[in-house]
């Protein structure tokens, strides 16, 4: 009956308007915030949706207080420089949420082909772009600021495994399908990745897609193989071709080896952690954020943030990012359509992994291979694709509870 009534449903909101669709969904939003203190799967909903908004709000105010010096100093003085970019991106993303919220999945499947296409042109146009900082990862939009494709494209693996496994389930333990081809597409995607010396973002695809094949069938037997050559083949090439990757490892074994080069900003970052305590300096009494470390605002936010706030105030922080994988894991996993089940559980395992991957960078577990801190770094590109993420992560946490219900 459930069925029928959800299949109704979907057939009547594709004879329906984008308008339409808005104004009942926004309908439907205030009506789950109302109802709040009652039935549980409307709760799961709103806890999502706030944990979301915490982060944000966290993350907006961590960038600012890392970012006024840094700002002041290269920016002509204007200390609220990346505060007004991260809040327009931050307006920007919000709306994309909501457009994604209320988007109807049974269309966002069909969309797979063309955003899989569009991050392949993409990160092909940004390898003949001008490098920065020795990279090629932005294409220039003039007076808007930069694009950072891989952003695109690490939706674009998610989206594109999680159609190939639920189309293919019933084959999934096999190599054909578990492994040769999904990894075949995925390296359409990962190789350009490379190709921009974006090292931890493509270990990160490479995470992802283990992640989602794995849920979505692929035998246990292929996963350690798959992620070992997909990881040390992305280690080898940075040791061995890659020209700064030497000069990386050799700043991770020891920085001061060359303490005001490769390895200045790995010390300054253990500096701002080990000042920061058990309880912190202070929200914006961080001391290292002053020129110490290099563009504080981005990579290496969550040193400033330990400085700042201490352990247990980043332990807190921490906490909120494992609510949220663990919740989005829990609407995501028990949702009857398989693609929407691996959709949720891949951009779940995307904020944690990369949040992973970061914190394991600053406090130097591995190598500084450059990676963002979800809602919290500075960055257009990232946030907005992020919100956009969060979005479609809300509509199938109320795709799940109607189907449920």
């Amino acid at each position: 009956m459930a069925t029928a009534k959800t299949q109704r449903r979907s057939y009547a909101e594709e004879e329906m308007t984008l308008g339409e669709i808005m104004k009942k969904r926004l309908a439907e939003t205030f009506a789950d915030m109302r109802g709040i203190a009652g039935d549980r799967t409307k709760r799961v909903n709103a806890v999502l949706m706030w944990l979301v908004i915490l982060l944000l709000g966290i993350g907006i105010v961590s960038m600012y207080s890392a970012s006024y010096a840094y700002a002041y100093a290269y920016k002509d003085g204007n200390s609220e420089y990346f505060l007004q970019r991260q809040l327009v991106y931050a307006a920007v993303g919000g709306v994309m949420m909501y457009l994604a919220s209320i988007y109807p999945l049974e269309r966002l499947k069909r969309l797979t082909p063309f955003v899989y296409g569009l991050s392949f042109v993409l990160l092909i146009i940004v390898l003949f772009c001008d490098p920065v900082n020795g990279s090629r990862r932005w294409i220039p939009l003039g007076p808007l600021g930069t694009f950072q494709p891989s952003e695109v494209g690490k939706l674009a693996l998610i989206m594109t495994m999680s159609a190939w496994a639920s189309n293919n389930y019933k084959r999934m333990h096999t190599f054909k399908y578990g492994v040769a081809i999904p990894i075949a597409a995925a390296l359409f995607i990962i190789a350009p990745v490379l190709a921009e010396t974006h090292l931890s973002c493509s270990i990160l695809m490479v995470l992802l897609v283990a992640t989602i094949l794995y849920i979505g069938g692929m035998s246990y037997k292929w996963l350690l193989p798959a992620i070992g050559a997909g990881v040390g083949g992305i280690a080898l090439l940075f040791t061995g071709v890659i020209p700064y990757g030497q000069s990386r490892i050799a700043a991770y074994k020891d920085p001061f080896v060359d303490a005001l080069g490769i390895g200045w900003q790995n010390i300054q970052a253990l500096y701002a952690i080990s000042s920061g305590g058990l309880f912190g300096q202070g929200i914006g009494q961080s001391h290292q954020k002053h020129l110490y470390i290099s563009e504080p605002q981005n990579d290496f936010i969550f040193a400033v943030v330990c400085e700042e706030v201490g352990f247990f105030g980043a332990l807190v922080i921490i906490a909120l990012f494992v609510a949220l994988v663990v919740i989005g894991f829990s609407v995501s996993i028990n949702h009857s359509d398989r693609f929407c089940r691996l959709m949720g559980v891949g951009i779940s395992a995307q904020v944690g992994w990369q949040t992973l991957l970061n914190v394991a960078v600053v406090t130097k577990t591995i190598p500084n291979t450059g990676i963002s801190l979800p809602f919290f770094s500075a960055g257009g590109t990232s946030l907005i694709m992020l919100m956009t993420e969060m979005g479609i992560l809300l509509a199938i946490s109320r795709s799940s509870n109607a189907r449920r219900n």
